[in-house]
């Protein structure tokens, strides 16, 4: 099997053009921040300039962009942050994960996460942190990317039917994202196959530089793997505290799963 990156990856039919070309740049927009100018976004996206203008236009009227003043060009719209409301209220899990999530975060003094399989991706619908011991950006609510790098992506992978788990991979690749990101199929399946047989993933810098992450499956009443408990910390932490991690998100997750 061969897994396709970002750049090679197969267009489905029926997509409609003028759609991804707005995404585009309300992404463009959205990563430049507040006061990028039409030039910048034509020239980030690849497009004309007068259809930039237009699709900065129409994004404008709905109110996924605003114009800003004194010609300092655009921003993100207020539809932007309601559609991110919205989405975290789809997301919110019951009273029992967050009073899971705390008890891993107590025991193992770090940022934890809980992660589920949402249609097709592997998405973050939980967090709990602290002033000392935040979240990792961009791990937040809605995170639904790099599960080849993640711990709690990992475990979400290694419990998918082969067929499944082929056809996700496919599709989000192996991106590279720190020189320790692994980019072969055969040895992330060789990884996949340890957290089939113990329940419990790790990362050791392969999302982001000085980072480690560890993580353990979440099952339902049948045993099924419906999630992840995640905790995320300095390299050096995960080092000198692996075990307490481990222990931390091996107890949260047992207080999720009822079998």
């Amino acid at each position: 099997m061969t897994v396709e990156t970002d750049e090679c990856r197969p267009v489905p039919d029926g997509l409609v053009g003028s759609v991804q070309r707005a995404l585009r740049v309300l992404e463009a927009v959205a990563s430049a921040g507040d006061g990028v100018t039409a030039k910048a976004v034509a020239r980030r996206c690849g497009f004309k300039l007068s259809t930039t203008y237009h699709l900065l236009g129409t994004l404008v009227h709905e109110g996924y962009l605003v114009r800003l003043p004194n010609a300092r060009g655009y921003g993100l719209g207020y539809q932007v942050a309601g559609l991110h409301q919205r989405l975290h209220e789809q997301l919110r899990p019951g009273p029992g994960v967050a009073d899971a999530l705390r008890h891993a975060h107590r025991v193992g003094g770090t940022a934890v996460y809980f992660s589920v399989l949402r249609d097709a991706h592997l998405v973050v619908a939980d967090v709990v942190d602290s002033p000392r011991t935040p979240r990792v950006r961009p791990l937040d609510v809605g995170f639904h990317e790099a599960a080849h790098a993640t711990a709690f992506g990992k475990v979400l992978l290694a419990f998918l039917p082969a067929g499944q788990r082929r056809d996700y991979l496919a599709g989000a690749g192996l991106r590279r994202l720190t020189s320790r990101t692994v980019t072969r199929l055969a040895d992330l399946e060789d990884q996949l196959a340890r957290v089939r047989a113990t329940g419990v993933a790790d990362e050791i810098e392969e999302f982001r530089p000085d980072l480690a992450c560890v993580a353990a499956a979440v099952r339902d009443d049948r045993g099924t793997v419906v999630g992840a408990v995640a905790a995320s910390a300095p390299a050096p932490y995960f080092d000198a505290h692996r075990d307490r991690m481990i222990e931390a998100v091996r107890q949260g997750a047992d207080l999720l799963s009822p079998c």
